[in-house]
């Protein structure tokens, strides 16, 4: 068993014991590009251009790699553009369902379908393998675009400017060469880090993911100690990427995954740093703790085989940040 690219543990596909312990991810399927006029992107094929209400968007609200489509989402004003169908926080045996006895949970707005892997046989009738969130489908070609959310985040960041009228750009050009040394170590030593140390089975293979995963942790405290974001003077997409692992740290990660040798809160830079981010227009409404808390300690069977559900710190996220004061504009 393993816990997949997006966020999605399926049965079957990965046995830790088999890599020494170590958590290891596996690549994504669809890699098709959405694009302002339907050429072919960096990888997979043309035909997908970007217009109002053809796309639709599969996710978790537990999942960080999906919350980071739906954070661009919300930035990009694509609400009115792109709707969203939301699965269960809960997954078991069957994998992600659409069952909706949990707030927020929507079902499949689009088919009405019981699970996530029928979305996947809807494109595909031979498909196997992984079943992942989030999914970007097409509803002209009657498939799916992608699931890869770090190529998803890029599509919502400038493929649709022409269709809402919003120039944000959070990968500039100037700043890509950083922005992708940034993300690569972001990638595997905190974002990847956390579950290497959660799904660890072996204590080596633990000792070694949460003592990279704190010197991560670190590193990014002192990088912001001297620039208000990580890349630049700006919000780029590398903020975004960290964003939906800090803003998940002490209610899960901090415990459920043993990432304990500090809290987030411990930390005076990335703390306040979260908080900011948090506070970006419409970003708290793309936060769903009591989604991710019950997905991971109810789904994880093999790291809290009772499923108790802890209660957590309560957080306010809405506390003031002082980032303005610390790093003034200009």
């Amino acid at each position: 068993m393993g816990y997949l690219d997006n966020g999605e543990w399926n049965e079957g596909w990965y046995d830790t014991k088999a890599h020494g312990g170590e958590f290891v991810r596996g690549t994504t399927a669809f890699r098709n590009w959405v694009t302002p006029d339907g050429a072919a992107g960096p990888s997979g094929e043309g035909g997908f251009k970007a217009e109002s209400g053809r796309y639709h968007l599969y996710v978790s609200y537990a999942c960080p790699w999906a919350h980071r489509t739906l954070i661009f989402r919300t930035l990009k004003g694509l609400h009115d553009h792109i709707d969203i169908s939301v699965v269960h926080p809960d997954m078991l045996d069957d994998g992600w369902t659409f069952d909706t006895d949990f707030v927020g949970a929507t079902g499949d707005r689009l088919f009405g379908k019981q699970f996530m892997r029928d979305i996947y046989t809807e494109a595909d009738p031979r498909i196997s393998g992984r079943v992942t969130v989030p999914v970007l489908w097409d509803k002209t070609t009657g498939t799916i675009v992608s699931n890869e959310s770090a190529e998803i985040i890029r599509m919502f960041n400038s493929a649709f400017d022409e269709v809402t009228g919003d120039r944000q750009d959070f990968w500039p050009e100037e700043l890509r060469g950083e922005i992708e040394e940034v993300n690569a170590r972001i990638y595997d030593e905190v974002n990847n880090g956390v579950y290497k140390a959660g799904f660890a089975t072996t204590q080596a293979a633990y000792d070694d993911a949460v003592v990279t995963l704190f010197k991560a942790m670190d590193w990014l405290e002192e990088r912001l100690s001297g620039q208000r974001y990580l890349v630049g003077d700006r919000v780029t997409e590398a903020d975004w990427r960290l964003f939906t692992t800090l803003v998940r740290f002490d209610l899960v990660y901090h415990t459920h995954f043993k990432c304990n040798r500090k809290w987030l809160r411990e930390y005076p830079n990335l703390w306040a740093y979260t908080r900011e981010l948090y506070q970006w227009p419409g970003v708290a409404n793309t936060v769903h703790p009591d989604h991710y808390v019950r997905h991971y300690h109810y789904s994880h069977d093999m790291v809290n085989p009772n499923r108790i559900i802890p209660i957590n710190p309560v957080i306010d996220w809405d506390e003031p940040h002082r980032r303005d004061k610390a790093f003034p504009a200009g």
